[in-house]
C-alpha cells in the first residue's frame, strides 16, 4: 500500500482507471498513445508570441524543453500564455496593462495546471511581467517547477562609434537629444536600426534580465539562465537540461516552495543589490514572497543593501551588458564572490537538487572589471534604496546605482503633473528648468490604473542633458532601463490620498538618497489641511479588466498584488 501511495501522481485524476476512459479518449484524439499516457504529465507554459522580441524565438526553446522532458521519461504538454512588450506599450494607454498582466499570467498558469492535473511545470518566459507572473504561479501551486528563460539579446553597436555598445535605452535617450537639438533625426534613425540586433530580452540590466538573473539567484532556474544570450546554442542546451531536470525534481518531490524560502529570498535580494537590478524587482519579489507564504518588508531591502556592495556596472547605469556579465562568469561568479563575504545562504536548495554552494563552488570571476570583487566594488552599497519621509510615509524606491553623484542629494521646487502624458509634453517642449523636481502623480496601481512605467520622460531628461540637474518623483514606476534621480513607487499613492496628492507646483522637495530620506518642506498641519480639501478623482477607466484591477489592487509597497 505504501509503495502505491508513493507512486500516485496528480495526473492520475485525468488518466488512470476505468472511470477515466473518457478523459483518455480525449488525449487519444490528440494523438497520445497508451504508453505515453502512463508517463507523468509535465505542463510547458510557453509565452511565445510575435509582438515581443524576447519571445519571438521561444517556440524553438520549448521544443528543446519538450525533448528533454521526453528523454527523461515524462510527457510534455505545451500550453500558451500572454505577454506585453513594455517597450512597445511605453508612453500610451497600452502601458496601463503591463503590470496588470502579471496577475493574469499567474492566474492563467494556475488555471491550466489545476484544470489538467499536471504533475510538474516547466515555465518558459522572458520579459518583464511574464517572468514574475510565472514565478508567482509556481509559488502558489507548489508543484515541482523550473524556469527556463529565453535569454538576453546582444547589444548593438553605435553607427558612428563602433567601439561603443548601444541598446534600446540609447534610442529612448536619443529621442530627447533630438527634441533638444543635440542630435539630428538622421542619426536617430541610424541608432534605431542598430540598437536591437537580435531576438531576446533587451540587452541591459533592465527588468526582464533582472528577473531572469534573480530566477537563478532564488534557485528556480539552472545556472546560466540569467545571462546566456538568446542566440547562443548554449541556451538550447540549457532548455533541454531543464526539461530533463524537471523529471528529477518530480522524482525527488522538490517543489517550488521547497526552493523559494526566506533564505532563498534573501539570496535573491543580495544578488539584486550586487548587480544593480531594476526597481521593479521590489514589486515582483514582494508579490512572489506573498504567494510563497512570506512577506518582504521594504526596510529589509535597505538592510541588505547597506551590507552588499554593488559589484557590477551594467546598462543603464554603466557600460556593460548582459553578454559581458555572461562572459565574466555570470550569476554563479557573483554568488561565489558574495559567498566569500558571508552574504549568501549557501545551503539553500535549488532546481539542480543541489545547494547554492554546490552549484557555485567552481565559479570564478573571469573579468574583474565586469564583476568586481568584494574589496573593490563599484559602490559600497547595493543598487537599490528605499526612501522614507513625509512625501512617502510607506516608502518609495530609487535605483541609486544609476543616479549621478550630483543628484544623491538634491533640493528644488516641484513641477507637478497629474499624468505622465502632461509631464512628457512639458519635458519634450523644453519647459523643465534645471533644479526642478518633476512630480508625476495619479499613475500608481489604482490611479493609473496599472502603474505605468515612465521610460519616455526619464529618458528625455537624460537625453536633454538634465539628469545632473532634475529629479523625477512619481507614484508610478520606471522601466528597468531608467537612469537618473528617478524615484518611484511613492506610497501611499495619490489616488489613495497619500501626501503626494497634496503637493503643489513651487513646493520645495528635499531628496537625500544617502540618508534614505524624501520630504516636501511643508508642516504636518499644512499637509493635513490640504488633504482635508482633497477629493478622490473619478477613475480613469470604468470598464473591463483594468476597472476590476483598480478596485482590488494593493499599494506599491505591498507589491501591487490583488486582494
Amino acid at each position: 500500500m505504501k509503495r502505491k501511495e508513493e507512486n500516485e501522481m496528480k495526473s492520475d485524476a485525468v488518466r488512470k482507471g476505468i472511470d477515466r476512459a473518457p478523459h483518455r479518449s480525449l488525449f487519444k484524439a490528440m494523438g497520445y498513445t497508451d504508453r505515453e499516457l502512463r508517463r507523468p504529465l509535465v505542463g510547458i507554459a510557453n509565452s511565445a508570441n510575435e509582438i515581443i522580441p524576447g519571445h519571438i524565438h521561444l517556440d524553438k526553446l520549448v521544443e528543446a524543453v519538450k525533448a528533454g522532458v521526453y528523454m527523461a521519461g515524462g510527457l510534455p504538454i505545451e500550453f500558451g500564455g500572454i505577454g506585453v512588450c513594455d517597450g512597445i506599450a511605453m508612453n500610451h494607454e497600452g502601458m496601463k496593462y503591463s503590470l496588470a498582466s502579471r496577475e493574469l499570467i499567474a492566474d492563467s498558469v494556475e488555471v491550466m495546471a489545476k484544470a489538467h492535473a499536471f504533475d510538474a511545470l516547466v515555465l518558459v518566459p522572458n520579459c518583464d511581467k511574464i517572468i514574475p507572473g510565472m514565478l508567482m504561479a509556481a509559488a502558489r501551486l507548489d508543484l515541482p517547477a523550473i524556469i527556463v528563460s529565453g535569454g538576453p539579446m546582444l547589444a548593438g553597436r553605435h553607427p558612428s562609434k563602433p567601439e561603443q555598445k548601444i541598446d534600446l535605452i540609447t534610442v529612448f535617450e536619443a529621442v530627447g537629444a533630438v527634441h533638444s537639438g543635440k542630435m539630428s533625426e538622421q542619426e536617430l534613425c541610424l541608432i534605431e536600426d542598430q540598437a536591437c540586433p537580435t531576438c531576446g530580452s533587451c540587452a541591459g540590466m533592465f527588468t526582464a534580465n533582472s528577473m531572469n538573473c534573480l530566477c537563478e539567484a532564488i534557485g528556480m532556474a539552472l545556472p546560466g539562465n540569467g545571462t546566456i544570450p538568446a542566440v547562443m546554442a548554449a541556451r538550447l542546451r540549457l532548455a533541454k537540461e531543464s526539461g530533463m531536470q524537471i523529471m528529477s525534481l518530480l522524482g525527488k518531490k522538490i517543489t517550488a516552495r521547497t526552493i523559494m524560502t526566506q533564505k532563498a529570498l534573501a539570496n535573491a535580494l543580495t544578488v539584486d543589490m550586487a548587480l544593480g537590478c531594476s526597481t521593479n524587482t521590489v514589486l515582483h519579489l514582494s508579490a512572489i514572497a506573498r504567494e510563497a507564504g512570506m512577506t518582504l518588508p521594504l526596510e529589509r531591502i535597505n538592510e541588505i543593501s547597506r551590507k552588499t556592495p554593488n559589484l557590477c556596472s551594467l546598462s543603464p547605469g554603466g557600460k556593460d551588458h548582459i553578454e559581458d556579465l555572461d562572459r565574466a562568469g555570470g550569476i554563479g561568479a557573483v554568488i561565489r564572490e558574495l559567498s566569500r563575504a558571508g552574504l549568501i545562504h549557501q545551503d539553500s536548495i535549488t532546481v539542480t537538487a543541489k545547494s547554492v554552494g554546490q552549484n557555485t563552488k567552481r565559479s570564478s570571476i573571469r573579468d574583474p572589471q565586469v564583476i568586481r570583487t568584494f574589496k573593490d566594488p563599484y559602490r559600497p552599497e547595493g543598487g537599490l534604496a528605499i526612501l522614507y519621509g513625509n512625501l512617502a510615509p510607506q516608502g518609495c524606491v530609487v535605483k541609486q546605482s544609476a543616479v549621478r553623484q550630483e543628484m544623491i542629494r538634491h533640493q528644488g521646487p516641484a513641477r507637478v503633473f497629474d499624468s505622465e502624458d502632461e509631464a512628457t509634453k512639458a519635458i519634450m517642449a523644453g519647459r523643465i528648468r534645471k533644479g526642478e523636481v518633476v512630480v508625476i502623480r495619479y499613475e500608481g496601481p489604482k490611479g493609473g490604473p496599472g502603474m505605468r512605467e515612465m521610460l519616455t520622460p526619464t529618458s528625455a531628461i537624460v537625453g536633454m542633458g538634465l539628469d545632473a540637474h532634475v529629479a523625477l518623483i512619481t507614484d508610478g514606476r520606471f522601466s528597468g532601463g531608467t537612469r537618473g534621480a528617478a524615484i518611484g513607487h511613492v506610497s501611499p499613492e495619490a489616488m489613495e490620498g497619500g501626501p503626494i496628492a497634496a503637493v503643489k507646483t513651487g513646493d520645495i522637495i528635499k531628496i537625500d538618497i544617502k540618508n534614505k530620506k524624501i520630504d516636501v518642506l511643508l508642516t504636518k498641519q499644512e499637509i493635513k489641511q490640504r488633504l482635508s480639501r482633497w477629493k478622490t478623482p473619478k477613475p480613469k477607466v470604468n470598464t473591463g479588466y483594468l476597472s476590476r484591477y483598480a478596485q482590488r489592487v494593493s499599494s506599491a509597497d505591498e507589491g501591487a498584488i490583488l486582494k
